[in-house]
């Protein structure tokens, strides 16, 4: 439940900004249904479903990112805009690895500010033109949600920087998160505009439009949407530092496949789901799945690669447009390190320069011969730390060229501009090693550019020795994203800063027949793992986690960013009282089978004795001449036998229906095949152990079994140890008349022949022998082991147990998938269910019979 301090995100849900103005007029949308829609609003109940029939019959992909793939500017005369393709955009290139009939519309910001006044004919140019939907955001929600929100609070955190107080890191500013909600409204709307819900794939990018699924999945429950995080996940006990970590992780979980570029990352939001939702994984067939209300979320691993094509056709390019042969001859007889990174206070420029220093230091050899390019792109974001680490960084340049300047030698040299692909690719031919030294980074291209530009084409400048070997060395960080695909790379901990030094010596130390080996191993990865072959990947895995959308039953619940959609079978409905009074009513003999646990007693109370409404609840249903009546729980004999003493002719079947007692008044009967229990004396020492090193956890030792639970203890360490004890159980138990289960932060040991469903069997055959076959069933359950009975009372009918034209309702508490045809939502419901059928039995039973015809009264 949402606390009282989030209530104002209620309005931002539902659209309503003070700051931020409707359009005066919106683009056309493909429209499943005729006409134009003038107003959107996320909360109108008429809104066009995903329920309507389609008119498109080719897919298209909406690709939604912060920024538009374009560049803009103004026209000379200052009237109007020009605008041009960004190739050097990921987005652009995306369109590489999708099927060639496949149409991609862009939905994101310009880098520029629009006036108000030609913000329709520029949206209408884009469209036309480049396919391009631009979301304008007022400057003063753009200014909180990029350079506040998204740079001051999720990029630091992100990277693994806390804020430590108020004057180191900032204080949560939640004005901030609110432009940030805003923001991510507008770009919405603006998919909604576009979209055809039915045809179309959306596919959201990176941290700025973490919420943005949440927005869309409200509108159209069936939508096939994908995710993909260009920024590393930290681990939990950072993440879980966020205000608003709940609001970002459900509204995430809103997406189809979710995308990260290391198994790290994944690892790292798997564990918030599974901390702070309980949301556990599994893994089918080699892919990662969350179940979630009914929907499999995708996890998606790849790491993204370099548009090879732009690359070779910059390689291609006349000598006189780069400065290849002058670079030779600035840097003739020397040997070039090379850095390429963003001014950015994750990128370890500092460290890496006192590397180089170290290096000059340890190794004096390279003292007049060793030299570091430094080139930094500028900066994208702003503010004191940032301001902080560029003073460093000058400080350290001129420290160290002072310490070792010789005429004609600088040992570093610092390029603080811009620099275009291809003056990139000239640093690269000359760079005998490329150091990428960030203590933090999401993925980071450069080692492959660095690769590819090496290896050169054939017949370009970069390429003037084609027939010598290829070599490339790399040292990077171990903290990047594209650290784990370059196994031939010498790996580093930028903090060491003299274990860096030594890998650069050794770098540019390394035989050249070393080399080419490495080199050869990596261009053979980077070439076939291009930008083409991830979106062509992430695409096909988005697919097959969509493929079956449109087979299932879809709704929403919840509000704001609890918000989610619940998918379900076709034939899964809520039961509804009137329904099942119906049916009551016109029933002869009745079976209802109850669980205890999570059905009529709520799992979160601690008090697990029953009150005086569930007692004169079960009391009165048992008091009906019609009904059958068991309580089928995991629970032991004697606590149940004891709790429901007052219920003399209620039915009990106790662990799981090992013991079953048909009234107070008779004996409890053993169900079980075997009575010897010898396998105990195996199984609790073990467990024992398992207790003693993981705090929280405790044995409950049951006359037939022993459970293992773990709710109370660290929810990660727990379910590590439950499917290692798992293991351990199944392996000293592997010749014993025992079964081994998990279930809800539990591992159990019973004896094989023991569950609910035999229990369900057993009752409906004792009924059949006495000629009380039922023709009503009604059974309530909550978790894994009332499976067992839904799914013998889902096969009763065919096999006789049960008559032709009996009612069957098989019913799970909770919106989730199971083997039950119906559900309701809580205990509560369960409880109301129970008491409508006590005034049904009491309104029969007051029902006076008709008076024979010719008699008198």
């Amino acid at each position: 439940m949402m606390s009282k301090s989030y209530t104002n995100l209620l309005d931002l849900a539902s659209g309503n900004f003070p700051a931020m103005g409707r359009e005066k007029r919106r683009l056309p949308r493909v429209m499943t249904v005729a006409g134009v829609i003038s107003e959107l609003d996320d909360d109108q109940a008429s809104s066009v479903a995903s329920d309507a029939p389609s008119s498109v019959i080719v897919d298209r992909v909406i690709i939604v990112a912060n920024q538009l793939p374009v560049k803009a500017k103004r026209r000379p005369d200052n009237k109007g805009w020009s605008f041009s393709w960004d190739e050097d955009s990921l987005l652009l290139h995306i369109k590489d690895g999708l099927p060639d009939e496949m149409e991609v519309i862009y939905v994101g910001s310009l880098r520029v500010e629009v006036d108000v006044n030609e913000q329709d004919d520029v949206s209408q140019l884009l469209l036309d033109r480049f396919k391009c939907v631009p979301a304008f955001l007022p400057p003063d929600i753009l200014a909180k949600y990029y350079h506040g929100f998204c740079k001051q609070h999720l990029w630091p955190l992100f990277h693994y920087m806390l804020p430590f107080s108020a004057s180191h890191g900032g204080r949560f500013d939640r004005s901030w998160w609110e432009a940030y909600v805003a923001a991510n409204k507008i770009f919405s709307q603006k998919v909604i505009e576009v979209i055809n819900p039915e045809d179309d794939y959306v596919w959201i990018h990176d941290y700025h439009l973490m919420v943005l699924p949440t927005f869309l999945r409200r509108r159209f429950n069936r939508l096939r949407m994908g995710f993909f995080l260009h920024s590393p996940f930290p681990s939990s006990e950072i993440y879980r530092t966020l205000p608003v970590r709940e609001e970002i992780l459900k509204a995430l979980l809103n997406s189809d496949l979710i995308g990260f570029h290391t198994f790290d990352y994944a690892r790292h939001f798997l564990s918030c789901c599974s901390r702070m939702l309980g949301i556990e994984y599994q893994s089918k067939r080699g892919y990662i799945g969350l179940e979630y209300y009914g929907r499999t979320i995708g996890i998606k691993i790849m790491p993204v690669g370099i548009h090879m094509g732009q690359i070779e056709s910059v390689l291609q390019l006349a000598d006189k447009e780069w400065r290849v042969e002058e670079l030779k001859q600035q840097f003739e007889g020397k040997t070039v390190v090379l850095g390429v990174d963003d001014m950015d206070i994750f990128k370890g420029i500092d460290l890496k320069l006192l590397a180089m220093e170290q290096m000059l230091l340890q190794h004096p050899k390279w003292q007049g011969r060793a030299v570091l390019v430094q080139i930094a792109n500028p900066a994208r974001g702003k503010g004191k730390d940032l301001e902080e680490i560029q003073a460093e960084i000058k400080a350290s340049i001129e420290r160290i060229n002072d310490k070792f300047r010789l005429p004609g030698y600088e040992p570093i040299v610092f390029i603080d501009q811009p620099v275009s692909l291809g003056e990139r690719a000239a640093y690269y031919t000359v760079a005998e090693c490329v150091a990428v030294t960030a203590v933090r980074d999401g993925m980071n291209l450069t080692p492959y550019e660095y690769i590819v530009c090496r290896q050169g084409t054939p017949g370009s400048v970069f390429n003037s020795e084609s027939s010598a070997p290829k070599k490339s060395m790399l040292v990077v960080s171990e903290f990047i994203g594209c650290s784990p695909s370059l196994s031939g790379a010498i790996r580093v901990n930028p903090w060491n800063v003299e274990a860096t030094a030594e890998a650069l010596n050794e770098a540019i130390s390394m035989a050249d027949g070393e080399k080419e080996l490495r080199h050869e191993k990596h261009y053979k990865y980077v070439s076939t793992h291009d930008v083409a072959y991830w979106s062509r990947s992430f695409f096909q895995d988005l697919e097959r986690t969509c493929k079956d959308h449109f087979r299932r039953r879809c709704w929403g619940i919840g509000l704001s960013f609890g918000f989610r959609v619940v998918a379900l079978d076709p034939n899964f409905r809520k039961l509804s009282i009137e329904a099942i009074a119906s049916a009551y009513s016109r029933a002869k003999n009745r079976a209802i089978l109850l669980d205890y646990d999570g059905t009529v007693m709520p799992q979160t109370c601690i008090n697990k004795v029953p009150n005086n409404q569930i007692i004169s609840i079960i009391s009165a249903l048992c008091d009906d001449a019609k009904n059958t009546v068991f309580l089928v729980s995991g629970r032991g004999k004697d606590s149940l036998g004891e709790w429901f003493s007052p219920c003399k002719k209620l039915g009990i079947a106790a662990e799981h229906g090992y013991y079953l007692r048909w009234s107070v008044d008779k004996e409890w009967e053993t169900c079980g095949q075997s009575t010897d229990f010898g396998w105990k004396q195996i199984a609790e020492p073990v467990m024992q152990l398992y207790t003693e090193s993981t705090d929280g956890s405790y044995i409950e030792p049951k006359d037939s079994a022993l459970v293992w639970h773990h709710r109370d203890a660290d929810l990660g360490f727990g379910s590590s140890q439950a499917k290692e004890m798992l293991d351990h159980l199944e392996s000293v138990l592997a010749n014993e008349p025992v079964e081994v289960k998990s279930g809800q932060f539990i591992v159990e040991v019973k004896p094989q022949g023991v569950s609910k469903g035999l229990v369900a069997e057993k009752i409906f055959s004792a009924m059949a022998e006495n000629g009380r076959q039922a023709d009503f069933v009604l059974c309530i359950g909550d978790d894994r082991s009332d499976e067992d009975m839904f799914e013998i009372i889902g096969s009763a009918i065919n096999s006789g147990a049960l008559s032709s034209n009996s009612s069957v309702y098989a019913c799970t508490v909770g919106q989730k998938p199971s083997k039950a045809k119906y559900y309701v939502d809580d205990t509560s419901e369960v409880l109301n269910m129970l008491e409508a059928l006590v005034e049904e039995s009491r309104s029969l039973s007051l029902e006076i019979p008709p008076t024979p015809t010719g008699s008198s009264v």
